[in-house]
């Protein structure tokens, strides 16, 4: 795992983390950073999963950050979402992140679904979140919510060919998979 004096050093170097919230640039605690939340978004009709294609569902976007108009979301008990961060990643080959909520998160009923981010994997970050707590949770946009770390993959990495390169969100129409 990378510690925070040398991220910032990648920071710095690489700009392998874009738009990084000033108390992570001057502060940071632990092993990593934490990552804020910039959009949310409903699901809506029909997912398909294949061998060969996909199709994930349509999207709206119901709250985005605005730093000129602070502003909150209630995520509701039982609701799944789409969440995006505000930062982005730009890995290089030889680095990969992961990530966990912050505790404050799944205190208040939020389970965030995470992955991997793959070496070479550039572009804004997506989660899913739901509340499966009994009480709604309202949440600032912009607010801290979920914790990346970042680690060396030993030998090098293949890059990321994936299809969600640059962050975008969901799927157009059905599309093969590379």
């Amino acid at each position: 795992m990378i510690g925070p004096k040398k991220l910032l050093q990648l920071v710095t170097e690489i700009n392998l983390v874009e738009g990084l919230a000033e108390r992570e640039l001057h502060n940071p605690e632990g092993a990593g950073f934490d990552l804020r939340l910039g959009e949310v978004y409903k699901i809506y009709g029909e997912a398909f999963l294949g061998v060969e294609e996909r199709l994930t569902p349509k999207i709206e976007l119901l709250a985005k950050y605005d730093p000129q108009k602070p502003s909150y979301f209630v995520f509701k008990p039982g609701k799944y979402y789409l969440v995006t961060t505000i930062e982005k990643v730009n890995l290089p080959l030889n680095i990969a992140a992961t990530f966990i909520p912050r505790t404050t998160t799944f205190r208040s009923g939020l389970i965030v679904r995470t992955g991997i981010a793959q070496p070479g994997y550039s572009g804004k970050l997506t989660f899913g979140l739901k509340n499966e707590g009994p009480i709604e949770a309202k949440i600032e946009m912009g607010a801290r919510f979920v914790f990346a770390t970042f680690h060396w993959v030993d030998g090098g990495g293949e890059k990321y060919r994936g299809q969600w390169q640059g962050g975008r969100v969901t799927t157009e129409k059905k599309e093969r998979q590379v």
